[in-house]
């Protein structure tokens, strides 16, 4: 539980969100400089008075003064693995709930949002868009193959053979052995254009510029050998421009440089705007951001460049676990390890082989972000210069996410006493069980208004980050010019815009004798915990070409009692949950938090990526408001609780 005191200050500090408040950031501003407070706030106050005309400070601004939570990542019916698994819940249903309307799900539960989203992209298969439906009602064109029968019977059956069903139907698009009428064109294709042109028009419907966003989408789903390669693809248009095609499929190629070539199709034939999002790097066995192509030919500056420009975001989180990095590949981050048990021994299917270690930088993003600086001195341009998003790939219509109202990725996986030890996958001689989901992510996007157009330009511009799934408030900003002060202004984004780029951005060449600063300024979700620490996460490459991480805290809570050791390192926040009861205290930690930072290892020769990483106080884990709901015990290796994050996407930094 929280006191009233803590929600109040969090209520309040959310009437600041253009540049947040200074409720905290005065003592975490940074440990290793001492400035004299009335100097700071001096520099940074007007330098002339200002008339009639220009009296009102919001007058003008065209920097994005509000973040916009959503999801980027949601399957409904219309996914045939999605239907095969029990969803019968449609995209208006998908788009009514997000909306913050009460639904009732396909297991028969009713579930309701605690606040409304700001956006939802419906991003159902390409891959037979529809057809599961067809299946079960025994379209003859389909049922007329043996496999295809079998399984609507499965289908019929429910329960354990209708969930064989969905796996057999996933491994068989993983291995290409799909029955031949799901894949034909002729059986396939009309149902699929109906289908998608019937989604259009549910999204043009309950699309509400400057209320609520429904952007239109899709998934591609390569995933050769059971090796995740998927993209979700972007709409910035509406139903006239995106009805003029029929999504790519992955049954028409599994390579993305084929999809790019689509991509640049459909703006040339219709004067609309695309982009790309990879997702479930953690899965795909190295393949993610391997240094050759689907062929296994070297990466070309073509390649790159196309690369660059149609995929400029990532997602680093969702149920099926974190991208952001791994123990092995991050040994000096302690707080490497989230969100990964259960998702590092093998691929999206447990297949092909087990996961190894050595394929770790060619799979999480750290590892990307770090390969991308080599490719760039190799080819000119960086092909992995990706922004941060957050998504959940639920596929059961409902994104509910939050950790006391997940109703799980499947319908299988819907409340009820004993879901936590129900199996997900076997293979490799692993098992995955439904407690290693986890309940996540949201995109936070800053954008001048809600509408399609200016959250698709805010994700072009990589002006976004993720969340674990909390809706934590976060900017961060670099430059060359910021002071401690600016840190402390109720409107740091006046000083973040004006000294330099915001997060997604590029640096400018550094000045003679200068090393850049940052400002990063965070606020708590005022639902869940308070707030633990911001680190900065740097990535470089030396003289040798050889690349290096580092992770800094710049910004923590309980700033006089919590001194960093002799390692730099700060102390851990400490613990308030209370597992016997679900609760916790916001009796350690902040609401808000913001620091002026300096890189005090730079190296003007040495390209560079910066991001931010927030980090919450710990607090309960949906397994352990199921434990205390359903008064159950799980297996001691099921955790109870974690600590929520949010990542910005980085700022570039090329001599």
């Amino acid at each position: 539980m929280r006191t009233r005191s803590d929600l109040v200050l969090a209520l309040a500090a959310t009437t600041a969100l253009c540049g947040l408040s200074a409720v905290a950031s005065a003592q975490v501003t940074s440990p290793k400089e001492d400035h004299d407070a009335a100097a700071d706030y001096e520099a940074t106050a007007p330098a002339k008075t200002v008339s009639g005309l220009d009296y009102s400070p919001n007058a003008g601004r065209k920097y994005p003064m509000h973040v916009y939570f959503g999801d980027t990542h949601h399957h409904t019916a219309n996914s045939g693995d999605a239907f095969f698994a029990g969803n019968r819940l449609t995209p208006e249903d998908a788009y009514r709930f997000a909306r913050g309307e009460q639904i009732v799900s396909s297991s028969g539960v009713p579930d309701k949002l605690s606040r409304p989203l700001d956006f939802l992209v419906v991003s159902d298969h390409a891959e037979g868009l529809g057809i599961g439906f067809e299946v079960f009602s025994g379209n003859p064109s389909l049922v007329s193959d043996p496999v295809v029968a079998r399984w609507q019977k499965m289908l019929k059956a429910g329960g354990k053979e209708a969930k064989d069903a969905t796996n057999e139907l996933i491994s068989a698009q993983a291995q290409g052995t799909l029955p031949k009428p799901l894949t034909d064109p002729a059986v396939a294709g009309p149902v699929v254009k109906t289908v998608w042109q019937a989604y259009t028009a549910t999204a043009d419907k309950y699309n509400q510029p400057g209320v609520f966003t429904a952007m239109i989408g899709y998934e591609w789903t390569s995933v050769p050998g059971g090796n995740n390669l998927h993209r979700n693809v972007l709409f910035r248009d509406n139903k006239d421009k995106a009805d003029q095609v029929i999504p790519f499929s992955a049954w028409q190629s599994e390579d993305p440089e084929k999809l790019w070539e689509w991509m640049a199709r459909y703006e040339q034939k219709t004067g609309g705007r695309m982009l790309a999002i990879p997702h479930n790097p953690n899965l795909s066995n190295g393949r993610m951001f391997a240094v050759v192509d689907v062929e296994g030919k070297p990466l070309t500056a073509d390649y790159a460049r196309r690369r660059a420009q149609w995929e400029p975001l990532i997602e680093v989180m969702q149920t099926k676990g974190n991208s952001e990095t791994h123990p092995t590949l991050s040994p000096n981050d302690e707080f490497a390890d989230y969100g990964i048990q259960g998702w590092d021994n093998g691929n999206l299917t447990l297949e092909d082989v087990p996961e190894t270690p050595a394929m770790r930088q060619y799979m999480y993003i750290r590892g990307g972000l770090l390969n991308g600086l080599k490719l760039q001195a190799r080819l000119g341009i960086n092909p992995f210069k990706m922004g941060m998003v957050g998504g959940t790939d639920v596929h059961n219509s409902l994104t509910s996410i939050e950790e006391n109202n997940f109703f799980g990725k499947h319908v299988d996986q819907e409340p009820r006493p004993d879901r936590w030890s129900g199996v997900s996958k076997k293979g490799l001689g692993f098992t995955r069980y439904n407690w290693m989901y986890t309940a996540a992510g949201y995109t936070g996007v800053w954008a001048t208004e809600n509408t399609r157009a200016a959250l698709w330009d805010a994700m072009k511009r990589k002006e976004v980050y993720a969340t674990s799934g909390s809706r934590i408030t976060l900017r961060f900003f670099g430059g060359y010019d910021y002071q401690p002060g600016d840190a402390r202004s109720r409107t740091l984004a006046d000083a973040g815009y004006a000294k330099g780029v915001p997060m997604g951005g590029d640096l400018a060449k550094a000045p003679s004798g200068k090393a850049p600063t940052f400002l990063v300024a965070a606020m708590k979700d005022p639902e869940s915990g308070n707030l633990d620490r911001i680190q900065v996460i740097k990535g470089w490459m030396d003289a040798k070409g050889e690349t290096h991480e580092k992770v800094y805290d710049v910004a923590w809570s309980d700033a006089a009692r919590r001194k960093p050791g002799k390692d730099g390192k700060v102390p851990a926040v400490g613990d308030t949950v209370d597992v016997a009861t679900a609760t916790w205290t916001d009796t350690i930690g902040d609401a808000e938090l913001a620091a002026m930072w300096r890189d005090p290892d730079f190296d003007p020769k040495q390209m560079a990526f910066y991001y931010a990483r927030v980090i919450e106080i710990p607090t309960p884990r949906w397994t352990n408001y199921d434990a205390v709901r359903y008064g159950i015990k799980m297996a001691p290796e099921v955790p109870m609780k974690h600590q929520e994050r949010a990542w910005s996407s980085p700022i570039w930094y090329t001599p």
